[in-house]
């Protein structure tokens, strides 16, 4: 494996002018789209699978795989849905790859519709960022005035358009049917599956829905070839990937690198910990809806099957590092908030959980807390985990499960009453069978 980095994505970052389509022409940019237009869709979606790139939205199910999936044509409408929509705290790839170069997301959407028979492309993004939005805008423009987009690509009779849509910020919309409802005009609620989008999504249509970073590396695979990259990251995590450094470390910024890297590397490259003296306490592997790692993690492979091995997910490779000034109450407790806030309110163990949550650290983060608070915590979590609608609320509990598994000292150090002293044995009476004849056993 290899530690250098791997600027393909972020090669050209550092230009004056990385946005614009002359840039990217220069950088050879739309080669990929002009060879791919010669070829056969199917060989197209047998590329992808052959290069073994995994979506790079946090799931990391095989793209080419999610291609296929589509059912034959029928003569109606299938489209393609770009998933911009970042919005997980600490996750920040997407939107500096837009901002910077925006090119590679819209050659690798027209290569991705022309493989799967769309003449139609959306790319969803968070509207908070009216800079990229109207950055992509600009890009989309020159696409089109370019003869990239629009009517007979290139003079090969293929038509496409691409709209790009902005958001009004929910993290829920996030999740690919929640992000299809949004984009149909409705209020962003996860959709029960099945139907899956590939059978019934858009507008009840057929439909792939891809993160933008997966789709941003479609034209340096078909430009480069699948044994290209899938030569890179490990056996079963192929090829590199955008990972974004943030919090106690000297140099945050993205460091695109092969998929198997590890954290120990990547700081090293990012010139340490912000503060020498401090040690690192705790960091999350791909944001923070992903279990902790602590300084024992450190040279653990950052590819999909080596972190679920040690009991995280690689997500979105957003590593917040944090120091040992931070305490993990606190740092669970805001994630917590932010998840009761966006949480869509559609199921019960979600809506609830993440409230009750909430409360229980707050006392305990204000040393309110009770012996009991602890386990309690710990239940609710089981108790949400694998019975919410959608991920969102088994992302909720994710932190919390283990901060309490490596820190629970802190979570203890929250408690100062024990709660027989905050219910008296005089009040259990109320539930004893004499008491109240309601109670039967």
């Amino acid at each position: 494996m290899s530690t250098q980095l791997t600027p393909i994505l972020t090669k050209f970052w550092d230009h004056p002018q990385s946005w614009t389509l002359a840039t990217y022409e220069r950088e050879g940019g739309y080669r990929a789209l002009r060879s791919a237009l010669e070829r056969e869709p199917d060989d197209l979606v047998q590329e992808l699978k052959d290069s073994g790139l995994r979506g790079r939205g946090g799931a990391g199910f095989p793209t080419g795989m999610k291609w296929g999936f589509l059912p034959p044509h029928d003569g109606g409408p299938r489209y393609l849905v770009v998933n911009a929509d970042e919005s997980e705290p600490g996750t920040c790839k997407d939107i500096p790859l837009m901002m910077a170069a925006p090119h590679f997301l819209i050659e690798g959407s027209i290569i991705t519709s022309f493989a799967i028979g769309s003449d139609k492309a959306f790319i969803y993004l968070r509207g908070e960022v009216a800079h990229v939005y109207r950055r992509l805008l600009q890009a989309v423009q020159e696409a089109y005035d370019a003869g990239y987009l629009g009517k007979d690509v290139l003079g090969t009779g293929y038509d496409l358009d691409i709209v790009v849509h902005a958001g009004a910020g929910a993290y829920i919309c996030g999740e690919e049917t929640a992000l299809l409802d949004s984009l149909e005009g409705r209020r962003g609620q996860p959709r029960l599956k099945p139907p899956f989008p590939a059978v019934a999504g858009l507008y009840s249509r057929p439909t792939v829905v891809n993160n933008a970073e997966s789709i941003a590396s479609v034209p340096v695979i078909v430009d480069r070839g699948a044994e290209w990259f899938s030569d890179m990251g490990t056996e079963k995590s192929n090829g590199f990937g955008i990972f974004s450094l943030s919090g106690h470390v000297k140099h945050p910024g993205q460091y695109e690198a092969p998929l198997g890297i590890t954290l120990r590397e990547l700081l090293d490259m990012a010139g340490g910990m912000r503060d020498p003296d401090k040690k690192l306490k705790f960091w999350t592997p791909g944001g923070s809806s992903t279990p902790i790692f602590t300084d024992e993690h450190l040279d653990v492979p950052l590819d999909f099957e080596s972190v679920a091995a040690h009991g995280s997910m690689l997500g979105t490779r957003a590593l917040q590092i944090f120091d040992e000034t931070v305490s993990v109450v606190r740092a669970v407790s805001r994630w917590n908030d932010f998840y009761m806030h966006e949480s869509c309110g559609k199921c019960t163990p979600c809506r609830e959980g993440t409230y009750w949550m909430a409360q229980i650290l707050h006392r305990l983060e204000d040393g309110k807390g009770t012996r009991t608070d602890i386990d309690l915590l710990v239940d609710i979590c089981d108790n949400i985990l694998g019975r919410a609608f959608c991920a969102l609320g088994d992302g909720a509990t994710s932190p919390i499960t283990s901060a309490v598994q490596y820190f629970r000292e802190e979570f203890e150090a929250g408690c100062h009453t024990a709660a027989s002293e905050l219910f008296p044995p005089a009040a259990s009476t109320l539930f004893r069978k004499e008491q109240n004849p309601m109670v039967t056993a």
